[in-house]
């Protein structure tokens, strides 16, 4: 998505927000209520940090934007600074020590570094979640070490460096995380797997024998989060807010898919959204929503507020069976935009992103 807007308009800042794993469903008691749920694939978890590098190589921000969402930690009545103060002023004011620069000049990564040290301190992501930080600090830490990581390498990747393997990434990670005292804990939780397609499959003797890792795949992403946002969708709000408050510029467009247009809709009605100025929603059920009853913020006929971005791009495709038309559901606001994804449905659903025609459409919109 990002090379896609990028070739629209050189020099446009994106920033994600991959909701899933924060606001998405999950088995609190590990799949108890499918049968044969471990025996048949489900609960597996090699590729979750994979995924989750691959998240911070495009928003290195994003694990401390998790955290910023954690419940502020009281500052105490004692005298002198608290916990949050005390983090944030060693973690604004950190040096990487000589080893840990020698380390990264043997990789060719000295210079990148130095910038996505810099880049880290100086975020806004930094400041919210160090609030959140108790006397230890030491997760905060590590997340800080994981960003400046993956900063470093996104960097690096830029000025045309190759890749490093991931022992190579972890053995500096382990280096930087020594050098912040950080006992090398990580987030709980995995990045959901909300945009991979599900596949078209029948409950055959090989779909039984692999429930769990269906369930995982299909079930749990789709309705699993459908019905999870219905019921707490305020985290998943919280998130795309602070997204685009950390987000820079006078003006932000914000483009979102499937349910995170909902997410987005519902967000937007509840309270004004500054520096939003436009929306883009791609596969999204937040029209449908509206129309059944079944949208948390706005209930028909109530209109949508004037405080609502007045430019709203809604793209469907007619085989998507979970996309919808905003039009004639939202007149004053929205424009809809058909494209063709050329697949049967489910698959529809996420193909957009390699659809040129979507790129054209959004080009065109944003001007």
């Amino acid at each position: 998505m990002q090379s896609a807007l990028t070739g629209l308009r050189p020099g446009i800042e994106v920033r994600g927000c991959f909701w899933g794993r924060e606001a998405g469903a999950a088995f609190a008691l590990g799949g108890a209520s499918i049968p044969g749920y471990a025996a048949s694939g489900g609960g597996r978890q090699e590729d979750e940090d994979v995924a989750v590098w691959g998240v911070l190589y495009r928003d290195p921000g994003y694990e401390l934007r998790l955290l910023s969402l954690r419940p502020p930690v009281p500052s105490g009545m004692g005298r002198g600074p608290g916990p949050a103060q005390k983090l944030l002023g060693q973690l604004c004011a950190y040096t990487p020590s000589p080893r840990v620069r020698a380390a990264f000049a043997e990789q060719g990564l000295v210079a990148s570094l130095d910038r996505a040290v810099r880049t880290v301190a100086e975020s806004p992501e930094l400041r919210d979640a160090a609030v959140t930080a108790d006397e230890s600090g030491h997760e905060h830490r590590h997340t800080f070490a994981r960003a400046v990581v993956a900063a470093t390498l996104a960097d690096a990747a830029e000025e045309g460096a190759d890749s490093l393997d991931g022992l190579r990434r972890d053995a500096l990670l382990t280096l930087l995380g020594s050098d912040l005292h950080s006992q090398g804990r990580t987030l709980a939780g995995s990045v959901a797997k909300a945009a991979a397609a599900p596949a078209l499959r029948a409950l055959t003797w090989h779909a039984r024998r692999r429930r769990g890792a269906l369930n995982d795949d299909m079930f749990l992403p789709a309705v699993g989060d459908i019905l999870r946002y219905q019921a707490r969708g305020h985290t998943l709000r919280r998130l795309v807010k602070r997204t685009v408050e950390h987000a820079p510029g006078e003006a932000v467009t914000v483009m979102a898919h499937s349910l995170g247009g909902v997410a987005c809709v519902d967000l937007m009605v509840q309270e004004e959204i500054k520096r939003v100025d436009q929306l883009i929603t791609v596969g999204s059920q937040a029209p449908f929503f509206y129309e059944t009853g079944a949208l948390v913020s706005l209930e028909h006929p109530r209109q949508l507020p004037g405080h609502f971005p007045r430019r709203w791009l809604n793209l469907y495709d007619r085989r998507d069976l979970l996309s919808f038309r905003a039009a004639k559901v939202f007149p004053a606001v929205a424009t809809d935009h058909e494209v063709d994804n050329r697949q049967p449905f489910p698959f529809a659903h996420t193909a957009y992103w390699s659809n040129r025609k979507v790129w054209d459409a959004v080009g065109a919109w944003l001007g």
